[in-house]
């Protein structure tokens, strides 16, 4: 079965060399002042694992170039083509590229404790191919959680998934995870491909390593929505909403496994 990469056309803004074996993938489009938070947090652990943006091109001035690089930041990465799933395929494209042996996907919205970070680089030194952050968990954490996202969460996405994969996801939305370089070249898998646009390779990852048995595991993570209510996403609508079970019942039939 050949590879198939079929990644976005985008633009690559390299601010320092390769440095770690791994990076984090921060997905953004117009995080503002979330964003920025998120990276003063982030920073620190610069040495660590190389900080990549992946930006589905920003117009609010929260990615630039000159913050970027007083936050330890690797590179930028945009592209005009839309989709949250587009923005992370962009990412692993530039990941696998560079040759990193993993990569951590997270947010850019604020949201996630990303001093869990070490945690993540810890299971991917231990030999884990899928590494699933989850707020639900013992030793998880969540706060403002809306209650229509944690009952979907809980009682619609998790039991649909652990039925197509066998593998019990308590908080398998969560974005905030780490891949192996060996899963994610693997030819079974082959994520870089046009089919993933909005939501589905979120779903995608988390089924295929469990089902094609990869090692998996979750750890305990951090995610908080802000205490005045509101709520940092782009999944508002109910149309939105109904295209993400959609594409989950898709994946779990194997809809997106490489043909």
């Amino acid at each position: 079965m050949p590879i198939i990469l079929e990644p976005p056309v985008y633009e690559t803004h390299p601010f320092s060399p390769k440095h770690n074996r791994y990076c984090i993938i921060v997905v953004v489009l117009n995080e503002g002042q979330r964003l920025k938070a998120q990276l003063a947090r982030m920073q620190p652990m610069a040495h660590l694992i190389d900080i990549i943006i992946a930006d589905g091109h920003s117009n609010d001035g929260s990615t630039d170039h000159a913050f970027l690089i007083s936050q330890g930041v690797h590179a930028l990465l945009v592209t005009d083509e839309r989709g949250l799933s587009t923005a992370t395929r962009m990412g692993l494209s530039y990941a696998l590229d560079a040759g990193y042996d993993g990569v951590i996907t997270v947010d850019g919205n604020g949201k996630d404790g990303v001093e869990a970070i070490p945690a993540f680089i810890q299971a991917l030194d231990e030999g884990y191919d899928l590494v699933q952050g989850s707020r639900f968990m013992k030793g998880g954490v969540h706060k403002n959680t809306p209650l229509e996202r944690y009952i979907g969460v809980r009682f619609v996405i998790a039991p649909i998934m652990a039925l197509g994969c066998s593998f019990w996801y308590t908080d398998p939305t969560n974005a905030f995870r780490a891949m192996s370089g060996r899963f994610l070249r693997d030819v079974r898998v082959q994520p870089i491909r046009q089919v993933f646009v909005r939501f589905n390779i979120h779903h995608y990852v988390i089924y295929r390593s469990a089902k094609l048995g990869f090692r998996v595991k979750e750890i305990p993570v951090v995610r908080v929505y802000p205490d005045d209510g509101s709520v940092p996403t782009k999944i508002v609508s109910w149309c939105t909403k109904a295209l993400i079970v959609r594409e989950l019942l898709a994946t779990i039939i194997g809809w997106y496994n490489p043909k």
